[in-house]
């Protein structure tokens, strides 16, 4: 007999879920979070532990709480995900809200490029759905998913909506790539929030060291243009919303302040540019997902205090001799 295989099943579900009605979906799923929480597993332990650094709070109880509807909410990503090759574009706008994003809009119409820094945080890919046909191109990454069947179909559904989405491969010049891709018009939103590799800059934040991705300002920096952090969250619907949504949830897209690329000057080499817009927009955003943390989606180890110290030691060593 074959040993249970997540991945097969997760294909199986991008399938079959989108034939389903969507009250059962969502019921499904909520199902799935509310037993993983009674069962402590070791994701939800590990996201209360994100969760008291993220918002200060020691209340075991609150943390209870906080974590539980944590998990509501990222079954209900991927119930969502699993659903968006069946939804119309009149379903995919009613669910969307944005706000402050009108400026990006005339940039890219005027031959611009915007680069967005997100974190794991609502649900993503509803928000590069709409992005992709109220504001301009989206060009981002997708790290490859085993069995290839599966990357193959999540990456040719968003193709299908005008995105272009680079696979994420050692060694794969993925940033080349991006390089040469921003320079047509489009919006590049790239996950930043983790990054555990020699590459990850260490932020300060609430008194906690995060080790954060470099993306975004590496590619801001080299366009010469700002970083734009943005916070994506659950709202509930109500009335004629609700009913065009098909849904009790939306999400709220939230552009925030840009971060500009700091002034270069004796002694200041790309690395610190790059750590700093990485702090400024880092901190701008835990800002914001901290009156949200319920919607934050990271069961997994993201601060240093939490990582095996000699993997971060290594880490940090590979980054001092490139």
């Amino acid at each position: 007999m074959r040993a249970f295989d997540p991945a097969r099943l997760m294909l199986l579900a991008w399938r079959v879920v989108p034939r389903l009605p969507r009250a059962l979906v969502r019921g499904i799923f909520d199902v799935v979070a509310v037993v993983a929480h009674t069962l402590r597993i070791d994701g939800v332990k590990q996201l209360e532990r994100n969760l008291a650094r993220l918002t200060g709070t020691t209340s075991a109880p609150e943390l209870r709480r906080l974590s539980r509807a944590g998990m509501r909410s990222y079954m209900r990503y991927y119930a969502e995900a699993f659903q968006l090759p069946g939804m119309s574009e009149a379903e995919v706008d009613a669910r969307v809200r944005s706000t402050g994003y009108e400026q990006y809009t005339e940039r890219v119409a005027q031959g611009g490029t915007a680069v967005l820094a997100l974190g794991h945080a609502g649900n993503w890919d509803l928000a590069g759905a709409w992005a992709n046909r109220h504001i301009g191109q989206v060009i981002t990454v997708a790290e490859r998913l085993e069995p290839p069947e599966l990357f193959e179909a999540f990456m040719g559904f968003r193709e299908s909506l005008g995105m272009v989405i680079l696979p994420l491969e050692k060694g794969g010049g993925v940033f080349r790539r991006l390089l040469k891709e921003s320079r047509r018009p489009g919006v590049i939103p790239l996950l930043a929030d983790r990054d555990l590799s020699s590459t990850g800059v260490d932020v300060q934040v609430g008194g906690h060291e995060v080790r954060v991705a470099p993306g975004p300002a590496a590619l801001a920096l080299a366009r010469g243009i700002p970083v734009m952090p943005v916070l994506i969250h659950y709202e509930r619907l109500t009335g004629a919303r609700r009913r065009a949504a098909r849904s009790p949830w939306g999400i709220h897209i939230q552009f925030l302040p840009e971060v500009e690329v700091p002034a270069a000057g004796p002694g200041v080499t790309s690395a610190d540019r790059v750590a700093q817009m990485t702090q400024d927009w880092f901190t701008a955003y835990t800002r914001a997902l901290a009156q949200v943390p319920q919607d934050w989606h990271m069961l997994q180890k993201v601060y240093t205090a939490d990582l095996d110290p000699e993997r971060l030691a290594r880490a940090r060593a590979q980054a001092e001799e490139t």
